[in-house]
């Protein structure tokens, strides 16, 4: 490696933080933010424009200031997109569009489906029993406890054993 090489391996931080997510510094500026919870392809190409930074750019070689534009455009993401792109439309408790990510995504899903567990809607009853929720289909798919059908290996053991136990008498 030449020294050029080596020094430019040495600017980099292999780890940026942004809200409660380590990204990966060797990525590109899209790439990494697509990592964080809430935040996709799409929406990371809105932010790297807010905070006017070549999305192509390896987060890792960025300055500090640079960085800070990308949190601030992530955090302040439903004030400047629009209303279709925001991940949480009409919030239940406030009725404001906002852009949640990080943990968020996670408490706030949860406490939907809390919500509607304890209301006794169609589809908290769906999420207490562990059954599908949005209309798919249940007749074969989605099945949990174990195979359905003949089990040919059980059955030839069993006869085995009961011939076994025939012959003995």
């Amino acid at each position: 490696m030449s020294s050029e090489e080596q020094d430019a391996d040495e600017d980099i931080q292999y780890f940026v933080r942004i809200g409660q997510t380590d990204l990966d510094g060797t990525k590109s500026v899209e790439r990494a933010l697509a990592e964080l919870d809430g935040v996709g392809r799409r929406v990371a190409r809105v932010v790297a424009e807010n905070a006017d930074v070549d999305r192509t750019a390896t987060i890792g070689r960025l300055e500090d200031d640079v960085i800070d534009d990308i949190k601030a455009a992530v955090n302040e993401f439903a004030d400047h997109a629009p209303e279709w792109l925001a991940n949480r439309r009409n919030d239940f408790y406030s009725g404001e569009t906002q852009h949640v990510t990080g943990n968020d995504v996670n408490l706030t899903r949860d406490q939907d489906i809390n919500r509607m567990q304890m209301i006794r809607s169609y589809k908290g009853i769906r999420h207490e029993r562990g059954q599908k929720v949005r209309g798919q289909r249940t007749k074969s798919t989605g099945r949990t406890e174990g195979t359905i059908g003949v089990n040919v290996e059980a059955i030839k053991e069993e006869q085995a054993a009961e011939e076994a136990a025939g012959e003995e008498e």
